[in-house]
């Protein structure tokens, strides 16, 4: 049954517009749906190789989400409903939802931290309860999936118009780990703004940091900046003090994984840092995620989940040989151990407001609340 419902080039419906995302001038959602099969960016290959990730099934999509190969907030909750419409497609006739909650159980067990990947299982379940006829439950959860790609496609536009009128022309922008378009269906989050900066005109200079264990911002912040042409030179994570400190960052825009009530947020670790020193120098720092990322039901940052990764991701520095090769060497001595927690919070007092799809709003209950409430 699942080969019925087959998806438009690179998984996105006809009426869907403003289509952002360039590699080597041709359009691309990060995630997106063909038949039963999730097709995804290839991201720990980026940014020396573009390739096209398979995943058949939505144990391999789990994987996939799990492993990293699929990352940033909006990017894996796009993931995970397509995951589900998959689960939806295999389920068996005799007994489907057996099927389908097993499969959502797995999902949810990939990547703790990350909001949108609950809120996205959530929403395909909630669009199929009630139903018996499997044939309608197939074709509602392929529509609730592509849906939520599409809205999260247009919740980063949206982002990034609101976000706009914080970058000046000249403006010097800090961004911390990966939240542009390969985070989200399209358009991202904290680079969002800077995209459409640029495109009314206005010259942006962005400071990435590496992002540390696993750089994603040396390789994919710098690489689809460099796509669009924005300007854009990579510093060492300790470096961003530095250039605070001696006024050569305007404003601080970085995403986020999950966004408890009290508008405490949890990102990147390093992100805390960040705010930290900005609060310090008396530079805005921002945090730009879609209400998909917001958590009602977790009152502070301390209630967060924060995923602990491997050691190996510490201990050893991967990448590509002046060969040509894919390989990891070891950085630290034989013996050595690591903790390596993929997130830190940062607490509302040190965020000057939150860029969503809405508008700006202050990091309080009360706004959170408000917008929360919104159709």
């Amino acid at each position: 049954g699942g080969c019925r419902y087959n998806a438009s080039p690179r998984g996105m419906d006809a009426n869907v517009r403003r289509l952002h995302m360039k590699v080597n001038g041709k359009n691309y959602r990060t995630v997106w749906l063909e038949a039963a099969t999730v097709k995804m960016i290839n991201q720990p290959l980026l940014p020396h190789r573009f390739e096209i990730f398979d995943c058949p099934r939505h144990t391999d999509t789990a994987d996939a989400i799990r492993t990293m190969v699929v990352r940033g907030a909006g990017a894996i909750g796009t993931a995970a409903g397509y995951a589900m419409a998959q689960a939806v497609l295999e389920a068996p006739g005799d007994d489907p939802r057996t099927y389908i909650a097993a499969a959502a159980e797995t999902l949810r067990r990939t990547r703790p931290t990350a909001q949108n990947l609950f809120y996205a299982i959530d929403r395909v379940l909630a669009a199929i309860a009630g139903m018996d006829n499997l044939e309608q439950m197939r074709e509602r959860a392929v529509a609730e999936a592509r849906k939520i790609s599409d809205d999260d496609a247009e919740a980063g536009r949206l982002i990034g118009r609101h976000g706009l009128g914080l970058i000046a022309d000249g403006a010097t922008v800090l961004t911390h780990c990966n939240a542009g378009w390969l985070a989200f269906a399209d358009w991202g989050t904290a680079l969002s703004p800077i995209y459409a900066a640029v495109r009314e005109g206005k010259s942006v200079h962005v400071l990435a940091d590496e992002t540390r264990p696993r750089s994603q911002g040396a390789r994919l912040t710098a690489w689809e900046l460099m796509q669009e042409g924005v300007d854009v030179c990579i510093i060492p994570d300790n470096a961003a003090g530095h250039y605070m400190a001696s006024g050569r960052v305007d404003l601080v825009i970085t995403g986020a994984d999950r966004i408890a009530a009290n508008g405490d947020a949890a990102n990147k670790i390093g992100t805390y840092e960040k705010a930290v020193l900005a609060h310090a120098n008396d530079v805005p720092f921002y945090v730009a995620a879609p209400r998909s990322t917001f958590d009602a039901g977790c009152a502070s940052g301390e209630s967060i989940p924060i995923e602990q990764r491997s050691e190996d991701e510490v201990l050893y520095a991967y990448g590509w040989t002046d060969a040509g090769e894919w390989g990891r060497v070891r950085v630290s001595p034989m013996g050595a151990r690591a903790l390596n927690p993929a997130f830190d919070v940062t607490p509302a007092k040190f965020i000057r407001g939150l860029i969503t799809e809405v508008g700006i709003i202050e990091p309080t209950c009360e706004e959170i609340s408000r917008i929360l409430a919104m159709p």
